[in-house]
């Protein structure tokens, strides 16, 4: 380009944006004078704590606020066009066809009552002028094109019956089906494991050469940041607190919050000698130095297992044939242990642990809690086996109940099981939520008045109202920006040292499994395919596909970037088996004491 051409006008131009929310009479502003650009080709990334106003500026830019609850003041231009003007039969147009938007929480942004296959067809007929045969076949491919195995067996079907990364990959093929201009992604890979979100990264890096995508990435995940985007500003109670170059900003951070931000980070191979899980560091945000966390003590050798799994299997048939969700599955947890589950999504991670809760019912094998088989339990023991063993949910919306404010929520159980009158249990939810680093006013508030990573913190604190002995915790932290995932996290093995607890920790976070965990299983295709204790497994990993997990963890440095490993090209295989199929007997090799990695067949 001539050094006298005009620079090409911004897709994106964010000015002076202000969006404030009617509190009573009053309005009360969450988002302060934001100004950012995003260009042809660039992406910007936001980040910040849950609650700094990141998602609502997305979601003012899309004009999807409340018209009557909220008011945006300031310009938002779409290739200088005011989308703050626009009547709203004109923002459906641009919604979806000029801007893709990829949501937070893909259950409550999929229609339930149609199949995968309607919506998506739908938005090519609305914005692409396909007929319905042709928006079909296109479906088709990109739901391959996000690595959704059995992508046309699976058109058929409804959401709840995709796991949650599966549900956020075909909110992703959505957003990009119509080769928006623009591509707002609201934590677009936080319900996927990093192998999976490693193929997101390069599919929206290709499309945005192909198409010159602006690209709007939200996000608390700094490998991420560091991987892919061009700038980055960083949020903080509603205000721009720094913006620049990615690289300048990691290098050389200006302010105190963004230096607590980026050493929050939990790194993969920080752990030292540790043999257990070891706390995060702790940050002091007014200067954002770090101090290393320290190491919690080890598990009690010899103590009998709180939850011993033997022989699990969970299978649903189709019209077409049987999905093996999790085949032959063993483990034992102890108390005070930490046992991670990783795997990429739709692997079985989640329905191992909803089978282990009897919020499934197994096919075959064994779950004995305390020494009791859960099969032949009757409906008080369940009861009673309640109280020792919780779980935390992966999507905290759809487990919290919309009509029940956020202390009534968390009190539900301790009244339910009738452990404290309601005076009692009112200063335990209390107590509760300043645990879990909420103020204990919200209790009179709605989960719809939280942000994401606010709601989890609520689904953790109803958790531990019973004062379990056994927590599953699916994804706990996933949706928590790194400050608040450390301080959680901490706060979880606090609890654990405290209350002897054991978890079983399903997450595809491999930083945060290294922190977490006394020993690490990976699945892949519903079967464990490597098992042993957290440094057997992260500094000799002996599966394939244990490497290509650790392979694929983001760094935090945008010096490394480039780093991850290439896109796959080789066919997604699927668990998904004829109704005759009999699955070959897994064998196992000792590798090291106590670290297992399966032969192949």
């Amino acid at each position: 380009m001539d050094a006298l051409s005009p620079k090409a006008e911004p897709v994106l131009s964010v000015e002076k944006l202000t969006t404030s929310f009617r509190t009573g009479r009053d309005w009360r502003s969450v988002v302060r004078d934001i100004s950012f650009t995003v260009d042809a080709g660039e992406t910007v990334a936001i980040v910040g704590e849950s609650g700094s106003g990141k998602s609502v500026t997305a979601l003012s830019a899309m004009r999807l606020l409340p018209a009557d609850k909220a008011r945006c003041e300031g310009r938002i231009l779409l290739e200088g066009r005011d989308l703050l003007t626009l009547s709203e039969k004109e923002m459906r147009q641009v919604r979806g066809g000029r801007i893709g938007m990829i949501f937070q929480e893909p259950m409550t942004s999929l229609n339930p009552v149609f199949t995968i296959g309607n919506q998506l067809a739908e938005a090519l007929v609305l914005h692409r002028d396909l007929s319905w045969r042709e928006a079909e076949e296109e479906a088709v491919r990109i739901m391959e094109r996000v690595r959704i195995p059995a992508a046309r067996a699976r058109l058929s079907e409804y959401p709840h019956k995709f796991s949650g990364g599966m549900r956020q990959r075909v909110m992703i093929a959505m957003a990009l089906a119509c080769r928006p201009k623009l591509l707002i992604a609201d934590e677009p890979t936080t319900a996927l494991d990093v192998t999976i979100q490693a193929e997101i990264l390069h599919l929206v890096r290709e499309l945005q050469r192909e198409e010159n995508m602006a690209v709007l990435f939200i996000t608390h995940d700094m490998g991420v940041v560091a991987e892919i985007a061009d700038r980055t500003v960083v949020m903080l109670r509603g205000d721009m607190v720094e913006t620049g170059r990615t690289d300048e900003i990691f290098r050389a951070p200006r302010e105190p919050y963004t230096r607590a931000l980026l050493a929050s980070i939990p790194r993969l191979g920080t752990m030292g000698e540790a043999f257990g899980p070891k706390r995060f560091p702790a940050v002091d945000p007014a200067t954002g130095v770090a101090e290393d966390g320290r190491e919690t003590r080890p598990v009690i050798a010899g103590a009998p297992p709180i939850l011993d799994v033997a022989n699990l299997s969970v299978r649903f048939d189709l019209p077409n044939g049987r999905i093996h969700a999790v085949e032959d599955v063993s483990f034992a947890l102890k108390p005070g242990e930490t046992l991670s589950l990783v795997g990429e999504s739709g692997c079985g991670k989640s329905t191992t642990g909803r089978a282990i809760m009897r919020l499934l019912t197994p096919t075959a094998g064994a779950i004995r809690i305390e020494g009791e088989d859960l099969a032949t339990a009757g409906a008080a023991r369940m009861r009673a086996m309640r109280r020792t063993a919780q779980m935390i949910f992966q999507d905290p919306f759809a487990s919290l109940n919309p009509r029940l404010s956020v202390g009534a929520a968390i009190a539900e159980p301790i009244l339910s099981h009738k452990l404290m009158d309601k005076g009692a249990a009112k200063a335990r939810v209390a107590d509760l939520l300043q645990k879990v680093g909420l103020s204990p006013d919200v209790a009179t508030r709605f989960p719809h008045e939280f942000s994401g990573g606010q709601r989890q913190r609520i689904s953790i604190a109803r958790a531990l109202a019973l004062e379990p002995r056994l927590i599953v915790a699916d994804e706990a932290v996933s949706a928590l920006d790194v400050s608040v995932k450390a301080q959680v996290a901490n706060l979880l093995l606090d609890l654990q040292e405290e209350m002897d607890l054991a978890y079983l920790f399903i997450s595809h976070d491999m930083a945060v499994v290294e922190r977490m965990s006394h020993r690490v299983a990976v699945m892949y295709l519903g079967e464990i395919v490597e098992i042993g204790p957290r440094r057997a497994i992260f500094d000799n990993p002996s599966h394939p596909y244990t490497r290509r997990l650790i392979e694929a963890v983001p760094l935090p440095d945008p010096e490394r970037r480039g780093h991850l490993p290439p896109a796959l090209t080789e066919e997604i295989k699927s668990p998904l088996r004829p109704l005759d199929y009999v699955p070959p007997k897994r064998r196992y090799a000792e590798v090291s004491d106590g670290h297992f990695v399966a032969l192949p067949n």
